[in-house]
């Protein structure tokens, strides 16, 4: 892409923006920082306490846990429950980590993933254990006949029980983070680590439960029920509950993407999505009860296309977003608040972490912590002097520092060409132009910072091509650290983070 391809999205935006020029009188007029989150509606006076609400969370999910740890615990026995444990929580740095890098362009908040994560682990596994056996039992006694009890609770009980306790936590999520919940990758993501949390439970239950039955017939090695049942469920198909609990994910963040006027869209997407995991989970549970090869032809012909296909819907909603940050920023950059060459930069992952890493090598060697320059010493530098480890840890602090400086100036351009689009969408909600000053206002403050090094990183990329061969990132000196107050170790004398300096667009 060349600075034309900017050009070309900055005739007639579709949503009002504000000017660069009055920047003096917009930013003065941004609120405290305590009213910079957008909290959900209060319901009484409680639970205005933001510490109460996190005390009363923290303490159900707690509470969860050791319910069903202890019952787990108490079907598979000490033993058992030690190597299921050992056993289970393999697979899990797996996903975590897969559904993390799918979350790469606009990451959420951690609070919201560990949230998930607790609720499948903790509150939708206690539920379902508690419902399924209910269920089971009641069955059983009503028709007289267990084995068919057990099939139906497999089949029919246990896929509505389960993917209803998991949706719960993507639809409080929904509900009272909406600002972290904007489209289909956000529901992914989200879905994904519940169920990721759920089955991690799950396994437990199951290779201590095989554990057991290996230790009364004496199996043991690769023919063992606990090697079969790890293979099965952490090898084969550590995606099986992640992938039904991503449909309802998708239906919640095709309604976050679309506008808010459509209401019979908004509940019947998730309902359905729901219904399609609902499906998805008892055919996979029925594969083994009705056929001895039911297993392989649904996991061969079913299971692995439809992951197939959930994923390559999962990456082109992750590429969308980077496409919508090279089609909504340059309008900002026609106003004055970037530069033509961040939202070249901006759209690009490569780019993106080129650019933190100049600004970590750059501001470490600026603090006097290295002489080793990645484009060549400087004359006379030879032999280098040894810097103390003072100077180094310095140095590296004032690095990650600005590194942090760039990550944050890049999710902030996100989050407001998100916000741009669903605004053209009709789905950003009342309060868009008070979302839009926050987001420039957090943009200006690390502006100084970020800038040069995604002007650097576009360069170096080759999305924007340059006259000249591209120069060294900075090539002017960095102006003094202690303008950032929020990024080192407590603000300055006469710091004041809501009075912004008043500077010309670079």
């Amino acid at each position: 892409m060349s600075d034309g391809s900017v050009q070309q999205w900055q005739s007639q935006p579709a949503v009002p923006l504000l000017e660069e020029q009055r920047v003096g009188e917009i930013l003065a007029a941004v609120p405290e920082r305590r009213h910079w989150r957008y909290r959900p509606r209060r319901v009484g006076m409680v639970w205005r306490s933001r510490t109460f609400r996190l005390a009363a969370v923290f303490t159900v999910l707690a509470l969860c846990g050791l319910a069903i740890l202890a019952l787990v615990r108490d079907q598979t026995g000490t033993q058992g429950f030690l190597v299921g444990l050992g056993l289970a929580v393999l697979p899990v740095p797996l996903l975590m980590a897969a559904f993390r890098w799918l979350d790469r362009v606009d990451p959420g908040p951690w609070r919201n993933l560990l949230f998930a994560f607790a609720w499948g682990a903790f509150a939708a596994a206690l539920v379902a254990i508690l419902a399924n056996s209910f269920a089971t039992r009641w069955i059983a006694t009503a028709t007289a006949d267990p084995s068919n009890a057990d099939t139906l609770g497999a089949t029919v009980i246990a896929p509505v029980v389960e993917e209803s306790a998991k949706a719960a936590a993507v639809l409080l999520i929904f509900l009272f983070r909406r600002r972290d919940f904007t489209g289909i990758v956000d529901g992914v993501v989200i879905a994904g680590i519940t169920a990721s949390g759920f089955a991690f439970t799950e396994n437990i239950l199951y290779l201590g439960n095989a554990f057991g039955e290996d230790q009364q017939t004496g199996t043991s090695g690769v023919v063992s029920v606990t090697a079969a049942t790890f293979f099965v469920r952490a090898v084969m198909s550590p995606f099986a509950h992640p992938l039904f609990t991503v449909l309802t994910g998708i239906g919640f963040g095709l309604v976050a993407a679309g506008a808010r006027r459509r209401r019979i869209r908004r509940i019947v997407l998730p309902l359905l999505g729901l219904v399609l995991a609902m499906g998805m989970h008892a055919l996979w549970n029925g594969s083994a009860v009705f056929s001895p090869y039911g297993f392989y032809a649904v996991y061969g012909v079913f299971m692995v296309p439809v992951f197939g296909l959930v994923t390559w819907l999962a990456i082109w909603s992750r590429r969308r977003e980077l496409r919508t940050l090279s089609a909504e920023l340059p309008a900002y950059a026609a106003a004055g608040w970037l530069s033509p060459a961040e939202p070249l930069a901006l759209s690009s992952m490569r780019a993106r972490g080129l650019a933190r890493d100049a600004a970590r090598r750059r501001y470490a060697i600026e603090a006097g912590g290295s002489w080793q320059n990645p484009y060549g010493p400087a004359p006379g530098s030879w032999p280098p002097a040894q810097p103390s480890a003072q100077a180094k840890a310095a140095a590296k602090a004032h690095g990650k520092a600005a590194a942090q400086a760039v990550a944050e100036y890049e999710s902030f351009a996100t989050s407001l060409a998100s916000l741009r689009l669903r605004a053209r969408r009709g789905a950003a909600g009342p309060d868009f132009a008070e979302r839009e000053l926050e987001l420039l206002h957090h943009l200006w403050q690390r502006r100084e910072v970020a800038a040069p090094a995604l002007r650097y990183a576009a360069q170096a990329t080759g999305r924007l091509r340059p006259q000249l061969p591209p120069p060294p990132p900075y090539a002017q000196p960095f102006p003094p650290h202690t303008q950032y107050g929020g990024y080192r170790n407590g603000p300055g004398p006469g710091y004041n983070p809501y009075l912004l300096p008043q500077q010309p667009p670079h």
